[in-house]
């Protein structure tokens, strides 16, 4: 099919350029714009603008052709894109987050692809400026892409979540790493020739084992940190491949991926007090295999009415949010308990851990869709020094960001972890079904804390009878 009048555009032209500068100048605004939730809808709209100037451009340079090809991909990707986006929930958005960064990996593998063959159908020497691009992008994009499959897996159920390990792991890993530089540095110098194609493939698979093999050994709790990962991974292919195919606005837009979610890595990592090599090769993380597993030790505990008392005569109250919030879709629920409490003039605020929940942000997307004041919000590091001085704190399915063990236990998995130090305020109220391990499989001292009350139900219901409890003193 021959390309429209329209697709003439010179690459080179400086109107090209300058769409370009202008499409990835949004992509800025937008994550600018992104930092607040009051402005963080204005910006998805406003990086939207920019990708669709970035898309239209391109599509209008010369050469560009196979339109058909083209008009099903964009349609068929923009209905499944649609489709999953309205009718995802809200707990399934880790899922989702790392399905669609895999998406994106496996779409610069292919490209990469795509390019080398295009060179070989030619018969031209491919330049090696343009060559290790296409290698580094293919690489990268291929264990993105199967790397982000395995979180898939492990976060929606389909594979356990647990380290999954085979004898001699990361020796494995390590030769498969070593083959795939050492057949990048023989295509490097013999690129041309017909028996590259093998290689190349032979690159192309080594690398999706890698992807593979290189998250099944990391446990759910770590999940959040190797999504962090993978999106940098295919931010820098999609870089690469910006600069194999000479775009200027992929270049920029991989760079800002790549360059933000290693800081973003790196954060959580310290956030953990952990280093990345040792969330990426210690196996730790592991699933909770049952409540049988929890030490038996004697707790305290009491139902909505009298949490409601507790929480109606307080002056301060903290509500710590955790993934049993997000299991339980009680965003609203825990806000309209917080409304019965704020009538009262308590003062209520919300403690986000870095790594609660399954994703960065997880807790802060979940209540600003409750329409919770931004305001309220407040990091671990901002509302630790108030924990003393709170009268009650709310702890809602969040477990190991709450654990003492991490500060008074040198021998505990989580030695050393920064928390939510919920147990230093005067009382401590625990909504949760169980008396289950967290995602890092131990046991939590705070439950047996004497200044800790549990409240064993599910959070949506029991923020609710709560709430009606409030709301009848």
């Amino acid at each position: 099919m021959t390309a429209p009048l329209l697709a003439a555009l010179d690459p080179q032209s400086a109107f090209v350029q300058a769409c370009y500068i202008v499409a990835f100048s949004l992509f800025i605004l937008g994550i600018r714009r992104g930092t607040h939730p009051t402005t963080a809808k204005q910006g998805n709209l406003i990086a939207a603008t920019g990708m669709v100037i970035a898309v239209a451009t391109t599509l209008a340079l010369k050469g560009i052709g196979n339109w058909g090809l083209i008009a099903i991909g964009m349609g068929g990707g923009a209905i499944v894109g649609v489709v999953a986006s309205r009718r995802v929930q809200m707990t399934a958005m880790p899922q989702m987050v790392a399905l669609y960064n895999g998406v994106g990996g496996g779409a610069v593998a292919l490209i990469a692809w795509g390019e080398f063959r295009h060179f070989l159908a030619l018969g031209e020497a491919i330049p090696l400026d343009t060559f290790v691009p296409i290698l580094f992008s293919m690489v990268l994009g291929s264990v993105s892409f199967w790397g982000s499959n395995i979180a898939f897996g492990k976060l929606q159920g389909l594979i356990p979540g647990q380290p999954v390990k085979v004898p001699g792991q990361q020796v494995l890993n390590g030769l498969l790493l070593v083959g795939i530089v050492t057949v990048c540095i023989v295509l490097g110098f013999d690129h041309d020739s017909g028996p590259s194609q093998g290689l190349f493939i032979a690159v192309l698979i080594a690398a999706a084992l890698l992807g593979n093999l290189f998250v099944l050994p990391i446990g759910g709790a770590d999940m959040p940190v190797v999504i962090s990962l993978l999106n940098a991974f295919t931010g820098l292919s999609a870089a690469a491949a910006g600069i194999e195919l000479d775009n200027t606005a992929l270049i920029v837009a991989g760079t800002l991926v790549g360059s933000s979610g290693t800081i973003l890595t790196l954060a959580m990592a310290t956030a953990m007090n952990r280093s990345v090599p040792n969330i990426l090769f210690a196996g730790f993380g592991a699933l909770p295999t049952g409540a049988a597993e929890a030490e038996e030790r004697p707790v305290t505990s009491i139902g909505a009415q009298d949490a409601a008392i507790k929480l109606a005569y307080a002056d301060s109250v903290v509500i710590v949010p955790g993934y049993g919030m997000a299991v339980a879709q009680a965003q609203h629920a825990v806000k309209e308990m917080a409304n019965e409490l704020e009538k009262r003039g308590v003062d209520v605020a919300y403690a986000i851990h870095p790594v609660a929940g399954r994703m960065p942000g997880h807790m802060n997307v979940l209540l600003a869709e409750a329409d919770v004041p931004y305001e309220e919000l407040k990091e671990m590091d901002d509302i630790n020094p108030e924990m003393p001085h709170t009268d009650v704190a709310v702890v809602i399915g969040a477990n190991d960001v709450t654990n003492p063990a991490a500060k008074d236990d040198p021998n505990s998995p989580i030695a050393g972890m920064p928390i939510i130090e919920v147990d230093e305020a005067q009382q401590v109220i625990v909504i949760k079904r169980s008396l289950s391990p967290g995602f890092a499989g131990i046991d939590n001292d705070l439950f047996y804390n004497e200044k800790t009350s549990m409240l064993f139900s599910d959070a949506k219901q029991a923020a609710a009878d709560i709430a009606a409890e409030i709301e009848n003193l």
